[in-house]
């Protein structure tokens, strides 16, 4: 049984015909997870594990790191993805280090760019983020910039980092580099990219850039980082480490690892560019929504009273005629709908074909080649600041933080 073995114990278990050696983690789903040396998971069950021993607690030595008061500061604001994390071998576990000697200790070449500042902002899963968080999280920015900061590193978890990432686009005008970071693969991992990914941020918050942007691994190897902005940013993997992409436009920037050499393109917005400033309103009652064919125009009834709602249709921006009359009813009810595309690449265009001309009769307007999440994201933002919607919708339609372009030159 799984309650003989506790946190940290050395078993022994049979799996595929070979009896391997690991540390037991938990009981899960009836089964025994144990973390092998490769530093990855199994489950077995938990009679084919056997008692080896129980390593007696580890004594971590503290450790003060001192900083290079030459260098540039730089402020890192956590909200719950780990810039640095250290595998517990005595229970398996990784567990987040988050001041500034844990972070330089777990990842020394961060030394030779900046001094650091830490702001464990949340300690969240990224599914779990909000628009209310998100407030926190501009504000925070906002001091760190206040208090001299020449770059802010925001450590995130990737998976809904593009949609934080857009956030922060729109609710600050920033003179320095906002650098959202992450990692695909956790630090107890030989294939972890959290470190490459750590030293890129670095580098690219202490760079000529002005703006807010997403650093991940350009390659599967450990050679490059992309530089993307922030409201054109999409995660297109589950789990490569090259999992994010600019959409719509190209890269902004990148940095060679080994060097640390970052090149940015003519179109980055520079270090100094923009005033610092905070518009921090967001109006939470708007929502994304994907059609599908046979989608029943029932679904409709669920956002009724919502201020704002952004469709991803398809192709060029269609969705079934069978939807049209309820989204007319909404539009008549002041709900302000933008049509966006669930291609990768290209714009809306709804004076195509009939069903286009339908949906803008009927008061749909088109979000040119934003990005779906980006569009949602935006549209917060402006009806939290703007509350005439005719005026709204003229800024939807308006490039802000590069979100969108007048021409889409970017194919396949």
């Amino acid at each position: 049984m799984t309650t003989e073995f506790v946190s940290g114990d050395i078993v022994q278990c049979a799996y595929g015909g070979k009896l391997l050696e690991g540390i037991y983690i938990t009981g899960r789903d009836g089964m025994a997870v144990i973390k092998l040396g490769s530093g990855y998971n199994i489950g077995v069950p938990p009679q084919a594990c056997t008692f080896v021993e129980r390593p007696a607690p580890a004594r971590v030595k503290p450790y003060e790191v001192t900083q290079n008061s030459s260098l540039p500061n730089l402020s890192i604001v956590s909200t719950g993805g780990t810039i640095a994390s250290r595998i517990d071998y005595r229970t398996g576990s990784v567990t987040s280090q988050f001041n500034a000697s844990d972070i330089l200790v777990a990842i020394p070449e961060l030394a030779s760019i900046a001094n650091y500042r830490t702001i464990p902002l949340a300690t969240i899963l990224s599914e779990n983020m909000t628009p209310a968080i998100w407030q926190q999280l501009a504000r925070a920015v906002y001091e760190e910039i206040k208090r001299g900061a020449k770059g802010i590193i925001v450590t995130h978890g990737t998976d809904t980092m593009a949609y934080s990432a857009a956030a922060l686009s729109f609710m600050l005008d920033t003179p320095v580099p906002i650098v959202f970071v992450g990692s695909q693969r956790s630090a107890d991992r030989p294939s972890s990219d959290n470190a490459m990914n750590a030293v890129c941020a670095a580098a690219a918050a202490t760079s000529d850039l002005g703006e807010v942007a997403v650093v991940m691994h350009a390659t599967t190897n450990d050679d490059t980082c992309a530089i993307h902005r922030g409201t054109r940013v999409r995660k297109m993997h589950t789990s490569r480490r090259d999992a994010f992409r600019s959409l719509g436009a190209d890269a902004i920037g990148s940095i060679e690892y080994s060097s640390r050499k970052v090149t940015l393109a003519p179109d980055a917005v520079k270090r100094g560019t923009h005033k610092l400033a905070l518009r921090d309103q967001l109006d939470p009652h708007c929502a994304l929504i994907q059609f599908f064919p046979g989608l029943s125009p029932d679904i409709l009834k669920a956002y009724e009273g919502y201020h704002g709602l952004v469709i991803a249709g398809t192709g060029l921006g269609h969705t079934s005629t069978a939807l049209i009359p309820g989204l007319k009813r909404l539009a008549e009810g002041g709900t302000l709908i933008v049509m966006t595309s669930q291609c990768m690449h290209g714009r809306v265009c709804d004076r195509v074909y009939d069903t286009g001309r339908d949906l803008l009769a009927a008061g749909v307007i088109e979000g040119g080649d934003m990005l779906p999440e980006a569009a949602l994201v935006k549209l917060m933002w402006v009806l939290g600041n703007e509350k005439d919607k005719t005026k709204a919708a003229a800024m939807m339609q308006t490039a802000l933080k590069g979100e969108c372009t007048r021409r889409s030159g970017h194919g396949l």
